[in-house]
């Protein structure tokens, strides 16, 4: 296995969310390169399913993509926060639920060829429902979609959202070897 080296790092854009950088790296044989990275804090996404295999979703617009995606509850970690924590919040904030037992699913790199981010998916399951509480700036709505018809429209290219996909597999692997 080969790693390039950091050879320099340029900050050209700090923002709210992310920073980019534009860096130099050596790859194999000295040669020195571009590597553009996107640095982003990380991020949580939940997937609650209830007793009768019912998943709660939210859907809503995403400017970058410029379209409405159908999602599980997600969210950004602040910097240095627990993902545990952050998706215990994510999911009271968006869903108003709260889950008796959340499990790690692990990590995924959504976009490594440019981005550093890291997501952390969990399951949530013996859900109880109360309030949302959505952030000022947020707009979407819930949505309980059976297992298999998310399965139908991951089958039918209609769930294009990444960690929604990735989410809804390790779920059911999970509940697979533990449940049945």
């Amino acid at each position: 296995m080969y790693i390039e080296k950091e050879i320099q790092r340029n900050t050209v854009h700090r923002g709210r969310i992310v920073n980019v950088r534009s860096d130099i790296a050596e790859i194999h044989g000295g040669k020195h390169v571009s590597r553009e990275v996107v640095e982003h804090p990380g991020g949580v996404c939940v997937v609650p399913i209830d007793h009768d295999n019912i998943c709660w979703c939210v859907r809503q617009f995403r400017y970058p993509v410029l379209t409405e995606l159908l999602e599980f509850p997600a969210g950004k970690l602040d910097r240095g926060e627990d993902p545990r924590a952050c998706a215990i919040r994510e999911l009271k904030e968006e869903t108003g639920l709260t889950a008796g037992q959340l499990i790690d699913l692990g990590s995924m790199y959504p976009s490594p060829g440019y981005s550093d981010e890291v997501l952390h998916l969990y399951l949530a399951l013996d859900l109880e429902k109360g309030p949302a509480n959505l952030d000022e700036d947020e707009y979407l709505s819930v949505e309980q979609v059976p297992i298999d018809t998310l399965l139908a429209l991951v089958a039918e290219n209609k769930l294009p959202d990444a960690k929604t996909v990735m989410g809804l597999f390790k779920a059911m692997q999970y509940l697979k070897h533990t449940v049945g």
